[in-house]
């Protein structure tokens, strides 16, 4: 007995000697430290910054010429087919720019939301076409030719159109994760945008009447005095008409109403201190018959108060 008890002394103490010289593992308390979790970042709050970037954009000038057209051709029957014309083409144009944004942000554990306006100046964000065509209408819809006979409308339509756009404003409701100290977000909102836009329009038609003519030629008598006729059909080609018609309009600082949305990252390089880089896509409203849509790739920097 007096053995037993004294080799169960002897275990207790080499098993409190192991157990001291154990590493303090925080694990075995029941707590994990910073050192095994991922660190926060505060983004809550006011924020001010800056930005560069590059536009690359696209003009559709096809229909710019469109409304011009159809008030010089109105109430005839040249409105409705000279209206499907796409005149004019797409162009693509690149610049760079620079501007400011302030916003926001509101945090809730990982979410974050917040609220931004973005101003960006455009540097030479500007794009020209001009182009004609000519076309043969032939009977339109709404003219009622005589039996045998074709009108023909010999049109020719030219015009130009341009458009600068000079800078850009948008708000943006935001959405980002905290994942320390960077900060994928996106966005989506409403765009505002201000452009000088100038566009002509010229259309000339020359309204032709095609149709067969048939006469008879006296040629002679038979024996009995009956008169021999021979018949002619020549083709005729009568000028009815013609006129051309000129429109020019321009307008500087028009506004330019659309729609924003897009994705972008930020990095906490201090606690005040950020970068962001961003992609955002622009697609404005139909602006005198010339749609317009861009992406920007942007990066700038920001202070948070």
């Amino acid at each position: 007995m007096r053995r037993l008890l004294l080799a169960a002394v002897m275990l207790g103490t080499v098993s409190a000697a192991h157990a001291a010289d154990m590493p303090d593992l925080p694990i075995l308390r029941g707590s994990v430290t910073d050192g095994l979790s991922r660190a926060s970042h505060n983004w809550d709050g006011f924020y001010v910054g800056g930005q560069v970037g590059y536009t690359s954009s696209q003009v559709d000038f096809g229909h710019a010429p469109k409304s011009m057209t159809n008030f010089m051709l109105r109430n005839s029957v040249l409105q409705d087919p000279v209206s499907q014309w796409s005149l004019l083409p797409k162009n693509h144009v690149q610049a760079n720019g620079f501007g400011a944004f302030v916003g926001r942000n509101w945090q809730w554990y990982d979410a974050v939301l917040g609220i931004e306006a973005n101003y960006n100046y455009m540097n030479k964000l500007a794009s020209a076409a001009s182009d004609s065509m000519s076309l043969a209408i032939v009977n339109p819809s709404g003219e009622t030719p005589p039996a045998g006979h074709t009108y023909t409308y010999n049109t020719t339509l030219s015009g130009g159109a341009a458009l600068q756009i000079k800078d850009i404003v948008t708000f943006r409701g935001r959405v980002g994760w905290d994942g320390g100290d960077f900060m994928p977000y996106a966005f989506a909102g409403l765009a505002v945008g201000r452009a000088d836009v100038s566009r002509s329009a010229t259309v000339s038609w020359t309204k032709l009447d095609d149709y067969d003519r048939t006469t008879q030629t006296l040629v002679g008598f038979t024996g009995a005095g009956v008169p021999i006729y021979t018949t002619t059909t020549t083709h005729q080609t009568d000028n009815l008409g013609s006129n051309t018609q000129t429109q020019t309009e321009r307008r500087t600082n028009s506004f330019l109403t659309g729609w924003t949305g897009g994705i972008g990252l930020e990095y906490a390089v201090w606690d005040c201190l950020f970068l962001r880089a961003e992609w955002e896509h622009i697609g404005f409203s139909n602006v005198k018959d010339i749609s317009v849509s861009l992406d920007n790739f942007r990066v700038g920097a920001g202070y948070k108060f």
